[in-house]
């Protein structure tokens, strides 16, 4: 179904916002050959330069015609559309008609975007059950959500652009938005398949892993704390949140480090003792995992100026 899959590894704008936005235009005039061959490819479903990356992907068409491919889903992309490809999720799109096309593309680690506050709400795109281009139809569907989408995708892509004071700011304040639009236009309840109420059972454990990120954490005690046995505890978190609590414990301490790497001027040592992890062969194992870089890496790159695209 996929040959030549490949991994896709995205090199962020700005490490911390664990994102990459950029345009892409081109001029196109297929050959009757390459047309036919093409046709020939799309019918046998043989698509070639299938790839995948962590990062959520949108694309936005300025101008031109796109065909994309997710899974089993043939989207034909025209000016105003948008298409969105899910985590991990193998996808590739086609250029099949001549002329000009320029479009928006827009890739994002939503992992980055989990905290206390939002994470009642966050937990809604973890893609526990399906991906997230399920909420393609919305954007099929629902013109105010397709044209609203699209003018924020446009605000982050010149914010990144411009770099001016307060951009951070701008750009998640614009990404939430994209994922408060989806959530309260899916009316299909694609998204709403976690019970909240959960979320709420588990908040005393949620609050200890913040408040001790720092120490050691058994489960036992955690479990305790909800008066749930192991089992039930493990299999509940999951369900409510999105992830198991092993990697929610790992991705609370990589957030910690983040911090601490971005705002004290500390040995990386230290930083991994800090967030609970004494063996720093591990901690630079976890930080790859969450940053694809080390954590010297990391906190470089902050230091460079943006990225063109």
């Amino acid at each position: 179904m996929y040959p030549d899959m490949r991994h896709e590894q995205v090199v962020y704008q700005n490490p911390f916002l664990a994102m990459r936005i950029w345009q892409i235009d081109s001029e196109y005039v297929p050959t009757e050959d390459f047309l036919r061959k093409k046709q020939r490819e799309l019918q046998q479903k043989k698509y070639l330069d299938w790839h995948y990356h962590v990062e959520v992907e949108f694309l936005l068409i300025l101008k031109g015609e796109l065909t994309a491919f997710c899974g089993e889903e043939q989207h034909v992309l025209r000016k105003g559309d948008i298409a969105l490809f899910g985590s991990s999720e193998p996808h590739v799109t086609v250029q099949t008609t001549d002329g000009s096309l320029s479009y928006i593309v827009f890739q994002i680690d939503l992992r980055k975007y989990w905290d206390v506050s939002t994470l009642n709400s966050m937990q809604h795109f973890s893609e526990v059950i399906r991906p997230l281009s399920s909420l393609n139809y919305v954007y099929s569907d629902n013109r105010d959500a397709r044209l609203q989408t699209a003018s924020l995708i446009r605000e982050i892509y010149r914010e990144m652009n411009d770099g001016h004071i307060g951009y951070e700011l701008a750009v998640s304040s614009r990404i939430k938005n994209i994922l408060l639009l989806l959530l309260r236009n899916d009316t299909r309840q694609l998204l709403h398949y976690n019970d909240n109420r959960l979320l709420g059972r588990l908040q005393p454990a949620v609050d200890y892993v913040e408040a001790n990120l720092s120490e050691k954490l058994a489960v036992s005690d955690i479990c305790a704390k909800v008066n749930m046995s192991y089992t039930h505890f493990i299999k509940t978190f999951k369900k409510a949140v999105g992830m198991s609590f092993t990697d929610f414990v790992v991705y609370k301490r990589i957030k910690k480090a983040e911090q601490q790497l971005l705002t004290n001027d500390v040995s990386i040592a230290e930083v991994a003792e800090s967030v609970g992890i004494s063996n720093l062969g591990h901690f630079y194992d976890m930080f790859r995992r969450y940053n694809d870089c080390s954590p010297k890496q990391f906190k470089d790159r902050l230091r460079e100026p943006i990225a063109e695209a």
